[in-house]
C-alpha cells in the first residue's frame, strides 16, 4: 500500500490497526523497503537445555523412574523437574517442565490399575458369553 501511495490514515481504516503501528511500518518500509515489513518469528528466550541435553533427558526418562530411585513406575512433573536439576543443574518451574515434555512429544497418562488376583479367562468368558446375554435380555431374570 505504501508503494501505491496510499495515505497512512487510509491504511489504518482499511486494516483496522492503530496509527502508531502504521507509522512504524512506514518508517521500516522507507528504511528497508518491503522486505523490512516481512514477519519474523520471535525466538523468545534461549532454552537452558541444549538439544543434546533434551535427547539425554528422554533417554533417562525411558529408563523409568525406578532407575532413578523412585519406588513406583510413575513419572510426575515434579519428578521430571528434579531429574532435570540433578542431571543438568537447571531448575524449571513445573509449568515449564510440562511445556518441555509436551514439546518433546510426551503426554500425560494415567497408569492402568489392575487387581493382582485378576482372572483373565473369567473376564473373557463374561465379556463374550454373559454380557451379550445380559445386554439383549436373553434370560429375562437376574443371573
Amino acid at each position: 500500500m505504501f508503494d501505491q501511495g496510499v495515505r497512512q490514515a487510509e491504511i489504518v481504516r482499511a486494516l483496522g490497526v492503530s496509527r502508531s503501528a502504521v507509522s512504524k511500518w512506514h518508517t521500516a518500509w522507507r528504511q528497508g523497503g518491503a522486505e523490512a515489513l516481512l514477519a519474523r518469528p520471535n525466538p523468545g528466550r534461549p532454552s537452558r537445555l541444549t538439544e543434546a541435553q533434551r535427547e539425554q533427558l528422554e533417554e533417562e526418562l525411558l529408563k523409568g523412574p525406578r532407575a532413578h530411585g523412585y519406588e513406583t513406575e510413575l513419572w510426575t512433573i515434579a519428578r521430571i523437574g528434579k531429574l532435570i536439576q540433578k542431571l543438568f543443574g537447571v531448575r524449571y518451574h513445573n509449568s515449564h517442565v510440562w511445556w518441555l515434555m509436551t514439546h518433546l512429544g510426551w503426554s500425560c497418562q494415567k497408569p492402568a490399575r489392575r487387581a493382582k488376583q485378576r482372572d483373565e479367562a473369567a473376564i473373557e468368558n463374561w465379556r463374550k458369553v454373559r454380557w451379550p446375554k445380559i445386554k439383549r435380555g436373553h434370560s429375562g431374570r437376574a443371573p
